[in-house]
């Protein structure tokens, strides 16, 4: 090998070495915020990141900061991190040591990801997946670069017992997706070995996924481990197909800072000799270096990160201020605009108004695909609500996937990371719950822990609650639940026309955006829900999300009892069914709130003031809800101005809502019994 290579390999190891040693050194200071370091795995990290190019996407886990170093990151970017600094370059002072993210055009890349163990795998293979459908002969994609862009995950062993592990290695496979699985097994979860966790380690769990080809390498040796991964890199760019490489090294430092190996360990001594540092020495002196040089190296480089340290030391942490940035990256949908009612348009069922939302975003917009359980081409979706697209617009851009939540959620980061925008579904709200994992800690926090560097822009559409008879499993309302995913848009349309409107906000939004689509609206075959058809709009139509819209405005009358209803999706049928049955529709102000987040709480404030009395309408039970939430909301911006206590009516406070249909009947709210609560409050 190049002696040039070795020399820049050494400079790589011995800084991870030296900077885990400074860290030991000076523990009371900079274990203020728990780090982990890369103390015995050196040796492969830096040999995989000498090796990929700017154009590659790189997704390493918290043990690997000499891949950071090797991918041209100074000791000094990673002490900033390590200290919670203002200028951290990864995430601002937010994030844990070694928790990258970068977007530098000299660098691969390295979108965010969080420290949940494995959960990396989903959005790395997202990326390669973008790939795959970026290279398909029918998409007007090209690269720029002679070679093409590799997506490298690296994750520890013990993670890949983990299920998500195991859908993007299914998906891998199945696709034949452009990724290396890079496995450093060091035989240790934190205190449990490998005896303990797992039955085959990843070499051996590989071989059960077909098209999925592994190796298995000593990770302390730097010339194996080099030669190994330039042969596997070679491949991966031109052929085009998934590789795992499962590397052995020992851990020669703590789990983390906070962990220490002397707790638990039992085999210190014994690692101790598999320590890949000296290796690298004996075969740099067998490739023309003298035992000068090296120590010369050495001592440069302990001087290096030692000058380093003292300028993070320094640095200037973040203002109280700075906790308020890059929640959201900027949108350019701001006010309602295009035609909302076009002239001699019919109207059509909602299911429609998406479907010919996508039909129109994929016209125009080759970033744009769809994916998801049975939205293929043999069946359009179980509700038709991705019929014929498929057959319009071909399998590479609508095509279904594998009974995989967590896939279809978190593949969507990668995917964006790429440059495409994918609008993805669950099938039913019930099935949201493996998907959350993903929805949390990597679709709605990329924004806010990249500092801005990362924005997710997927769209996530959800068909929720009950429709006639669901039973438990394909009924279930799950808004509170996601509404307290922060960095999240989430939208909750009650009529075509605003769904629409949203999606079509949702796509140009460069944030993650969940719509709720409520199964019993598509068809406006439930008693009472005609209201939900509408006019199609124009193409050009969009309707910005935090603007709620006043169906039934009044202006009180003196001596006049008024209320306001403040309610999204099926309750807004119920409401104005219940104000018309009544005969109150000139004392009931029914506001729809559209999108749950933004909320528009101004309009909501600007009415409940106006009409003296409120009631909150939801189809969730009402206990620790969303709408329960809106109410204390309420009551609290609005006190002096109340004449009856804030109301909330919703379904039955039941684990479930039953098959049968009079049990159904029973659970979930409906027009008489929001008329009952009407009167009720009104007459307070």
């Amino acid at each position: 090998m190049d002696k040039e290579i070795y020399k820049k390999a050494f400079n790589n190891v011995a800084t991870a070495k030296a900077m885990a040693e400074l860290y030991e050194q000076n523990f009371k200071v900079v274990s203020k915020y728990v780090h982990a370091t890369s103390r015995g795995h050196e040796v492969i990290q830096t040999a995989v990141g000498m090796q990929l190019l700017p154009q590659d996407y790189v997704y390493p886990y918290y043990r690997d900061d000499s891949i950071l170093l090797a991918l041209g990151m100074q000791p000094k970017d990673l002490m900033l991190q390590l200290l919670a600094k203002k200028d951290d370059p990864f995430s601002g002072g937010r994030t844990y040591y070694s928790h990258p993210s970068l977007r530098d055009d000299d660098k691969p890349k390295i979108p965010h990801q969080s420290s949940a163990t494995g959960m990396q795998a989903i959005p790395a293979t997202g990326a390669a997946m973008g790939f795959w459908y970026k290279e398909n002969k029918a998409t007007p994609f090209t690269y720029n670069q002679k070679e093409k862009p590799v997506v490298v995950c690296s994750l520890g062993d013990a993670s890949v017992t983990e299920g998500e592990i195991a859908e993007a290695l299914q998906m891998a496979a199945l696709k034949q997706l452009p990724i290396i699985y890079l496995v450093q097994d060091n035989g240790w979860d934190i205190s449990a070995n490998a005896e303990e966790t797992r039955a085959q380690n990843a070499f051996e769990y590989a071989k059960g996924f077909h098209g999925l080809e592994a190796i298995s390498i000593d990770g302390t040796d730097f010339e194996t481990s080099y030669k190994a991964f330039q042969q596997v890199l070679k491949t991966v760019r031109e052929e085009r197909r998934p590789f795992l490489v499962h590397a052995t090294c020992p851990l020669l430092n703590h789990h983390t800072s906070g962990v220490r190996m002397e707790f638990y360990r039992d085999d210190l001594e014994d690692s101790k000799t598999r320590d890949p540092y000296p290796v690298l020495i004996r075969q740099m002196l067998k490739n023309g270096f003298t035992n000068d040089e090296i120590q010369a190296m050495e001592a440069a480089v302990k001087a290096n990160v030692e000058k380093d340290y003292q300028l993070a030391l320094q640095a200037e942490d973040p203002a109280p201020e700075d906790l308020f940035t890059h929640d959201f990256a900027p949108t350019s949908i701001t006010e309602e605009s295009g035609t909302r009612s076009p002239k001699g348009a019919e109207k059509v069922v909602m299911v429609d108004c998406a479907l010919f939302a996508i039909e129109e975003l994929m016209k125009s917009e080759p970033e744009c695909l769809l994916y998801g359980q049975d939205v293929g081409g043999r069946l359009g979706g179980v509700f038709r609500e991705a019929a014929t697209l498929a057959q319009k617009f071909g399998d590479h851009r609508v095509f279904n996937t594998p009974i995989q939540e967590a896939f279809i959620v978190g593949s969507t980061v990668g995917m964006s990371a790429v440059g495409l925008k994918p609008i993805v579904e669950v099938q039913f709200a019930d099935y949201i719950w493996p998907g959350l994992n993903q929805l949390f800690t990597e679709v709605s926090r990329s924004c806010y822990l990249s500092n801005g560097k990362w924005p997710v822009s997927m769209i996530l559409r959800v068909p929720i609650g009950a429709y006639g008879s669901g039973g438990p499993y394909h009924s279930s309302s799950v808004e509170s639940v996601v509404t307290n995913i922060r960095g999240l848009k989430i939208a909750y349309p009650s009529n075509g026309a605003d769904l629409k409107g949203l999606m079509k906000a949702a796509y140009h939004d460069p944030n993650p955006v969940v719509i709720f689509e409520h199964k019993g609206l598509y068809w406006s075959k439930v008693p009472g829900t005609k209201g939900a058809t509408s006019v199609e709009p124009a193409e050009d139509y969009v309707l910005p999300f935090g603007k709620a819209w006043i169906l039934n405005e009044i202006w009180p009358q003196e001596n006049q009892d008024t209320m306001s209803i403040i309610t999204y999706g099926m309750g807004v049928h119920w409401a104005m069914n219940a104000a018309e049955e009544l005969g109150l529709k000139n004392q009931l102000e029914i506001v729809d709130l559209r999108t749950l987040h933004p909320l528009d709480e101004a309009t909501i404030i600007e009415s409940v003031k106006k009409t003296g009395k409120c009631l909150v309408v939801t189809e969730e039970p009402s206990d620790n809800s969303f709408a329960r939430a809106l109410s204390g909301k309420i009551q609290e911006e609005c006190f002096k101005y109340l004449d009856g206590p804030v109301m909330t009516i919703g379904s039955e406070n039941m684990p479930a809502i039953p098959l049968n249909s009079t049990l159904e009947e029973t659970m979930i709210p409906s027009t008489a019994k929001v008329k009952e609560k009407i009167q009720q409050l009104i007459n307070w």
